[in-house]
């Protein structure tokens, strides 16, 4: 285990949050940096060379920023394919529409993780999150001696042990109100009601870590909130979709600015993987019956996606919000963290 130190040396206790698939790039990664907040930069969908050139931009910069890992999920393999055969015919007429042909074989890949993990241990940063599980503590272990804090996410006090026992450094709790995908290390758990501060008291007495909290955050009064609870710093994601120099597409910034979409929900129906979202008519009409089957669910609908978002279909697409997400707002990013920093004043 590390020396105890502070997990997030920024002057800000706030950490942009790994949002993947666009919105957290290299540009809104330095403009959370240049603004005294921790950005953490979305290693999960991105091919190890991509990554690497990401790396050395934001190096090149000076500022202090982490990495974030999608840790392969071991038991992918045993994939209920039939289950799988079965959504992806109930899918195509969606996908027809845009004259595209689903593939029916699963893709079962890992995300690159050899890779990218061989990439860090050259090429170490200051701090490394995990997200979808637990690796080897091998692992933990030699991101630890290249110098990296490493950072488990979890969702449990029970995950929270578990983490632990892998000998991770510090802890990402995610709320049951957060946008995204959930990170359960049980894809299967549905989230415990309660607030993100609750969640923190229960794992700060089951856990003697420091941590990282987000979810619902909705203002500088969820940010206190937050920190008042025992966390170390504070997780901010979907306040951040709307940043000027986020990547969010322009199908996804409008949906979140459109009066019509009135309530999140969690839901598999886009891959596999249970994940908050605007509730729209792809993710009533097909959550009750996608299986769970991540990460092949996610490649089976990628180009459908992908189609939807390009045409500014939003009733189609994958619309990933937090419940907060009423407050995000369209301004630099700056200026979105200066209005949470109000939190930390007197």
């Amino acid at each position: 285990m590390t020396a105890a130190r502070p997990l997030i040396d920024t002057p800000l206790p706030i950490v942009a949050a790994p949002m993947a698939g666009g919105p957290m790039g290299v540009p809104l990664a330095l403009a959370v940096a240049e603004a005294g907040a921790f950005p953490v930069l979305a290693g999960g969908y991105t091919a190890a060379a991509a990554l690497a050139g990401d790396l050395r931009a934001l190096r090149a910069s000076g500022r202090a920023f982490g990495v974030n890992l999608f840790v392969p999920d071991p038991d992918a393999a045993s994939l209920d394919r039939e289950g799988f055969a079965a959504y992806a015919r109930e899918l195509a007429p969606e996908a027809a529409r845009y004259g595209i042909e689903l593939q029916a074989e699963p893709v079962l890949d890992d995300d690159g993780w050899g890779e990218k993990l061989a990439l860090l241990l050259a090429e170490p940063v200051p701090l490394v999150s995990l997200t979808f599980g637990l690796p080897a503590p091998e692992d933990v272990a030699r991101l630890q001696a290249v110098g990296t804090r490493v950072l488990a996410s979890v969702t449990s006090p029970e995950e929270a042990i578990a983490a632990r026992e892998a000998g991770v450094d510090g802890l990402v709790v995610q709320g049951p109100a957060a946008g995204g995908h959930r990170a359960s290390l049980d894809p299967r758990r549905a989230p415990e009601p309660g607030s993100t501060p609750e969640l923190v008291r229960r794992i700060r007495a089951a856990v003697d870590l420091p941590l990282v909290a987000g979810g619902g955050v909705d203002g500088p009064d969820a940010v206190a909130a937050i920190l008042e609870a025992g966390a170390e710093a504070v997780a901010v994601g979907t306040l951040l979709l709307l940043a000027e120099e986020a990547g969010t597409s322009p199908t996804h910034r409008a949906a979140l600015e459109d009066p019509a979409f009135t309530e999140t929900v969690v839901t598999r129906a886009f891959t596999g993987r249970p994940a908050r979202a605007l509730r729209n008519r792809f993710a009533e009409e097909h959550g009750g019956t996608a299986p769970h089957a991540y990460p092949a669910v996610h490649h089976l609908t990628r180009a459908l996606r992908a189609a939807a978002g390009a045409a500014g279909d939003a009733q189609t697409l994958h619309l990933w919000a937090g419940e907060g997400w009423r407050s995000a707002r369209r301004a630099p990013a700056g200026e979105i963290l200066g209005w949470l920093a109000r939190a930390l004043a007197g």
